[in-house]
C-alpha cells in the first residue's frame, strides 16, 4: 500500500517559527492532509512485527511480542523488577517499536511507515521545518514507530549522542482521544526539577523540539484503554 503524503494547508509556519525561537519547542496540530494520519495508524495497528525495546545501562535489548508473551509469570515478574529498579535512579525505558532502517535511503519505501519517514526527509518537509528551526542544515529524518502500553515509560534524557548530528527531535502522535491522566505524556524538565511543559498525545499532531533538551515520557497507567501510538525520530545532518 502506498500513500501520496501531503502537508496540511492549515499550517502557520511563521507562527511556529516564533514559538520555537522562544522555547525550543513547537507543535503542529494537523501535520498531514486530512485522513492520512488515520491511514498510518490503521497500518501500524495491523502489523505484527513489533519488538519490546528495553535497556540495561548502555546495552539495548529487543524481544518479539511472541517471546514476551511466552515468558512464564515468574520470568515476567523478574524482568519487571529489574526494569523498575533501574528506572528509579538511572536512564531506563521500556516500550515497543518497529524500526525504520536508515542505511539505504535509495530504496523504494515498502510500507506506510517507511514512506512516512522518507516523506519527512523530502525537501517538501525539510524546507518548512528548517524555517521553524531557524537553520537549514537538517539533511534527512530517521524514525521508528513506537507503542507505549501499560507499564511502558522513558526516563529523563536529552537525546544528545556524539556522531548522530541530531538537529531536532520529533514525535508524530497517532493516538486519538487520549487523556493526560492515562500517562504517556511527553514532558520537558526544567532546571528546578519541575515540568516546564507537557504534551498529551493528540491524533495527527507533530511535536518538534531542539536537541539537547531534557525530557521524558511518563509511565502509561493500567487504565489507559490502548497503547500510545506514535512515530518518533530525529532530523539529522550529514556532519
Amino acid at each position: 500500500m502506498t500513500l501520496d503524503f501531503r502537508l496540511s494547508d492549515r499550517i502557520d509556519w511563521d507562527a511556529l517559527k516564533r514559538h520555537f525561537a522562544r522555547s525550543g519547542r513547537a507543535e503542529i496540530d494537523d501535520f498531514l492532509a486530512d485522513g492520512q494520519a488515520d491511514a498510518i495508524r490503521d497500518h501500524l495497528l495491523a502489523r505484527d512485527d513489533w519488538n519490546l525495546i528495553m535497556n540495561a545501562g548502555n546495552k539495548v535489548y529487543e524481544m518479539t511480542r511472541q517471546a514476551h508473551a511466552e515468558m512464564d509469570p515468574a520470568q515476567r515478574r523478574e524482568l519487571d523488577r529489574h526494569i523498575v529498579n533501574a528506572g528509579r535512579e538511572g536512564f531506563q525505558y521500556r516500550y515497543e517499536a518497529i524500526r525504520v532502517p536508515d542505511d539505504d535511503r535509495s530504496a523504494e519505501p515498502s510500507d506506510l511507515l517507511t514512506a512516512f519517514v522518507a516523506f519527512l526527509s523530502s525537501p517538501e518537509v525539510l524546507e518548512p521545518i528548517g524555517h521553524i528551526l531557524g537553520r537549514d542544515d537538517a539533511d534527512f529524518a530517521d524514525g521508528q514507530a513506537t507503542s507505549y502500553g501499560e507499564g511502558h515509560f522513558l526516563t529523563r534524557h536529552d537525546d544528545e549522542v556524539v556522531g548522530k548530528n541530531r538537529r531536532a527531535a520529533y514525535v508524530y502522535s497517532l493516538a486519538p482521544m487520549w487523556r493526560a491522566e492515562w500517562g504517556g505524556l511527553l514532558m520537558f524538565h526544567g532546571e528546578d526539577g519541575n515540568i516546564e511543559e507537557g504534551f498529551a498525545p493528540r491524533m495527527g499532531a507533530l511535536r518538534l523540539f531542539s536537541v539537547p533538551q531534557p525530557h521524558s515520557v511518563s509511565y502509561v497507567t493500567p487504565f489507559a484503554p490502548e497503547p500510545r501510538l506514535s512515530i518518533t525520530g530525529w532530523l539529522r545532518g550529514r556532519s
